[in-house]
């Protein structure tokens, strides 16, 4: 008990003149005196009442309920994962670590690489709780080591630890499932390998691993299956096997040699273990029936393919053959069409050249008819100027402006006034339209 302290605290005085009888001041009342009666409950009493029933002292139930509560605790944990302990597992050496089954010794044989961190730990616990030596000791085992217990302490340190549990369960020989007899693959082909593959599956880099399927897997399933276990990408390492590496103290030779005979032992594993998987998944691949009513299928689906195209092919002759007829009909058409086309055609070009002809010596008659716009004898600058202006015109203007203008001049007549009109509109309209400019002109601006 600790000790009492005593504290020295000065009470505030009172205020001068104070006295109860004319300063206090009640607040309330105080109700009348009741009689119940009061039950003694809770952990407390219950202790001292089962103290005083057993007639112990406190040490004595402490240490009585200690071990009650150990045993409920073993009884409260998860009875899945709790297996018989092996007689030789109790009597290894902890120095021998290396070759123990880790998850064995925890209890957890039965979900291996499956075990959650969660059930390693509540492993661990349960083992402690029954192997731990002070509870030995306190059992009268006192002539037991410890040496079990270390190898708990070292199971849980190694599968807690995932670098290292990844390097265990990667030659982990008790995880691996074997083949099915021939008699086993009788009864259920897929359902006799699916565990097999299950459990090489857990060294797959690529997760979710494909399942094995039954009778009515798709082709796309069985192909994607087959694909996946043709193109494994494991993560095994083998480095657990590996040949302790000398301490730094050692020849630094023998230690390089050491490691190259490592890295050299397990790249051949790895090695032999793709070629392993390798001839397990052409074992399986050749009995699976399966693949042979896919191929059925597809031989049935190329021979429909392969009439279908003959019968296609020969659509496509006859079809052709007849696109060629018509082709040619249609040739013979089109040249005898194309011939009386060009014969019109000839008949009009010439017609129009004749008639072009017809209306230029229209224009040009039409102003020697009214004698070159001059009184008198017409000079030959006066007739020069007024034909360049006819030419220029005639130069500038389409075959139907060309008719349009002779027809004009035929209506003009001898007028020579009318007939300079007409050009004078025309040469107008050319230089609106940008064809001639108005300095060309000379007698019709």
């Amino acid at each position: 008990m600790a000790p009492t302290q005593v504290v020295n605290v000065t009470l505030p005085s009172l205020p001068a003149g104070w006295t109860a009888e004319k300063d206090f001041k009640s607040v309330g009342t105080l109700s009348a005196a009741v009689q119940r009666n009061v039950e003694p409950v809770g952990p407390h009493f219950l202790a001292h009442a089962r103290r005083k029933r057993h007639n112990r002292t406190f040490s004595e139930d402490e240490r009585i309920q200690a071990q009650q509560n150990v045993k409920k605790t073993e009884d409260e944990e998860d009875d899945e994962i709790s297996e018989d302990e092996d007689p030789m597992m109790l009597a290894r050496e902890a120095k021998d670590w290396k070759s123990q089954d880790h998850y064995a010794v925890l209890g957890l044989s039965r979900y291996r690489w499956r075990a959650t961190p969660e059930q390693i730990k509540r492993a661990h616990r349960k083992k402690v709780l029954r192997h731990h030596p002070d509870k030995k000791a306190a059992a009268g085992q006192r002539d037991e080591n410890d040496s079990f217990f270390k190898c708990i302490q070292i199971a849980n340190e190694l599968l807690l630890d995932n670098t290292r549990r990844r390097q265990f369960d990667s030659v982990d020989e008790a995880a691996d499932v074997e083949p099915p007899t021939k008699k086993q693959t009788q009864k259920n082909y897929y359902k006799a390998w699916s565990p097999v593959f299950e459990a090489e599956g857990r060294f797959s880099i690529k997760q979710p691993v494909p399942q094995f399927g039954n009778d009515d897997s798709t082709q796309e399933e069985v192909e994607t299956f087959y694909n996946f276990w043709y193109n494994f990408d494991s993560w095994r390492t083998f480095e657990y096997l590996d040949e302790d590496v000398p301490d730094d103290g050692e020849s630094r030779d023998q230690k390089r040699h050491t490691e190259k005979k490592n890295a050299n032992a397990r790249r051949k594993r790895k090695n032999e273990d793709v070629a392993r998987l390798r001839e397990l998944v052409d074992e399986v691949l050749a009995g699976d029936e399966r693949i042979k009513k896919f191929r059925q299928q597809a031989r049935a689906g190329k021979d429909a393919k392969r009439k279908a195209k003959e019968e296609e092919a020969q659509r496509l002759k006859d079809e052709k053959e007849r696109k060629k007829a018509e082709e040619e009909q249609a040739k013979k058409d089109a040249e005898e069409a194309a011939k009386a086309e060009r014969e019109k055609n000839k008949k009009a070009k010439e017609a129009a050249k004749n008639a072009a002809k017809k209306n230029k010596r229209v224009l040009k008659g039409s102003v020697k008819d009214v004698n070159y716009f001059a009184d008198g004898e017409a000079s030959a600058a006066q007739v020069d100027s007024v034909l360049a202006d006819v030419e220029l015109i005639m130069g500038k203007i389409d075959v139907d402006e060309l008719a349009a203008l002779a027809e004009k001049l035929n209506i003009a007549g001898k007028d020579g006034a009318a007939v300079k009109a007409a050009y004078t509109a025309e040469a107008k309209r050319l230089v609106d339209a940008g064809k001639i400019k108005d300095t060309e002109v000379k007698v019709f601006a």
